[in-house]
């Protein structure tokens, strides 16, 4: 019931409520007899309550990822948001693991880097969104072909090329290769004809004799 603004008040020296001072000797039994002020935090509570009270929000929990020691109420938050064992995501790769591990693997796993199916680029993933943001595709010469396809095509053709003249060399070692095999079979097959005619110009002579 609101209290009317020429109705005096009074503090209830138990709870520190401003009641009706008509009314504050009844407020005050009635409250000393069943409330009692939380040394931890202040909060009026109901005396058959207060031990749960206190269980429940101030008694001191270890936290289990961390074993830091704290008042149960803070414990949910601390899980949360604050414990350095908590597991997070990276952002770049999305791996889970321990927070306080988590500056020095975003450093690195910040700087590789992912192709970019746009531009063809390779876009560091610390710098990904903004260049999602900013980029316009793949740019066209005049001629209506990507720039990477004429550097490829470039780069195709002067390897070509040099295969061609790297070929263009090696077909006048192998045809000297060739005729050097030629010639050596022709010398020795000259050689056994001249010593087989030999071999039989003595056995002649021999049985001659």
């Amino acid at each position: 019931m609101a209290i009317s603004s020429d109705e005096s008040t009074s503090i209830c020296s138990h709870c520190d409520r401003s009641v009706p001072s008509k009314n504050i000797d009844l407020h005050y039994a009635h409250c000393s007899r069943n409330l009692e002020k939380c040394k931890h935090c202040g909060d009026m509570v109901p005396k058959r309550h207060a031990e749960e009270h206190y269980l429940n929000t101030h008694a001191s929990v270890s936290c289990s990822l961390c074993s830091e020691t704290m008042e149960r109420v803070i414990l949910a938050v601390h899980r949360g948001e604050n414990c350095p064992q908590r597991i997070v995501t990276c952002e770049f790769c999305e791996f889970p693991l321990p927070a306080i591990d988590l500056l020095e693997h975003q450093e690195v796993c910040g700087n590789r880097t992912e192709l970019c199916h746009l531009c063809r680029r390779y876009i560091r993933l610390r710098e990904r969104n903004d260049h999602e943001a900013s980029c316009n595709g793949v740019s066209y010469n005049s001629v209506g072909v990507s720039d990477n396809t004429v550097t490829t095509s470039r780069r195709d053709d002067a390897r070509a090329a040099e295969r061609e003249e790297g070929g263009g060399e090696r077909r006048p070692r192998e045809e000297v290769s060739q005729r050097r095999v030629l010639f050596t079979i022709a010398i020795t097959g000259i050689a056994v004809l001249l010593g087989s005619l030999f071999f039989q110009r003595k056995t002649g002579n021999s049985e001659m004799h």
